[in-house]
């Protein structure tokens, strides 16, 4: 249950996808002058070293994020993102290190905002709690974040940014995960919610993300980079973000990013999908 390590998948097409659009939503969040509570629940390491042997094992950041590293034409939409790896590597020309989702976050933290951070796999923990636990902006967390998600909203600040990033290792997170989502919406239906999601098996992929058409919930929005054609063989084909309550105009700042991202990132068969799944 607690194996997954995000080091081995680390700065991957599906965290190019992640973390581009994450900023952009902070981005957003931010043109209001009121405090912002960020709350991840499956937080990871914080920031991972690309040396390391699970970068080096897998590769993977080779066909996701060192393909843009050097490009000079970056959309609007993703040169925050290539600014702040390139702020994590410190300036150097050497693309070395890769921020998780926390690193983003804190390093477009306004002194008004706060984060709450969720991590159970003991040594990813210590590490996030390392890196970021002595700031009293963040409160580092060893739990489930599905479960401490419900204890977490509404925040007190009532505006929020909601990041579900789970590994799907347990068959039981394609059903835990959006019933989680369901009930803290109901508690807090304000707030933007992020959901990563990968596609394997793209027919169980779906049956969570009905889970949620279903739901009731109004503004839903599919984000979603295939760089394959589905498939019954073993492995991520594609990956994408289910948004609910996105900030205005995120869905042609994501098409923008994923016209350009597409021919890069592309390995043989895949597409991009912009739509809204549930309307206002």
């Amino acid at each position: 249950m607690l194996s997954y390590r995000h080091g081995y998948h680390a700065g991957n097409y599906a965290d190019v996808l992640k973390h581009a659009i994450l900023l952009q939503v902070l981005k957003s969040m931010h043109k209001k002058n009121k405090p912002l509570a960020y709350i991840d629940t499956h937080a990871g390491a914080g920031g991972y070293a690309l040396t390391d042997e699970f970068a080096q094992k897998t590769g993977e950041y080779l066909e996701g994020v060192a393909k843009i590293w050097d490009k000079d034409d970056l959309p609007e939409s993703l040169q925050q993102y290539i600014e702040d790896v390139k702020h994590f590597n410190q300036g150097k020309s050497e693309l070395s290190f890769y921020p998780g989702s926390p690193g983003f976050v804190d390093m477009n933290m306004r002194d008004k905002d706060r984060m709450v951070l969720h991590e159970l796999h003991g040594t990813d923990h210590a590490l996030l709690d390392e890196q970021l636990g002595s700031d009293k902006q963040v409160r580092v967390i060893k739990a489930d974040g599905l479960k401490g998600l419900l204890g977490a909203v509404p925040p007190l600040e009532r505006r929020g940014l909601v990041l579900i990033d789970p590994s799907y290792e347990m068959k039981t997170d394609y059903q835990d995960v959006p019933n989680a989502i369901i009930k803290a919406y109901k508690r807090f239906s304000t707030g933007v919610y992020i959901l990563w999601y990968p596609v394997v098996k793209r027919a169980q992929t779906e049956e969570m993300l009905k889970m949620l058409i279903g739901s009731g919930i109004k503004r839903q929005l599919r984000i979603e980079q295939a760089v394959k054609a589905d498939s019954d063989e073993f492995g991520m084909t594609a990956a994408g973000l289910w948004i609910i309550n996105p900030p205005w105009q995120l869905d042609e700042t994501a098409t923008e990013m994923l016209d350009y991202l597409s021919p890069l990132l592309n390995q043989g068969g895949g597409k991009i999908t912009v739509k809204w799944e549930v309307g206002e």
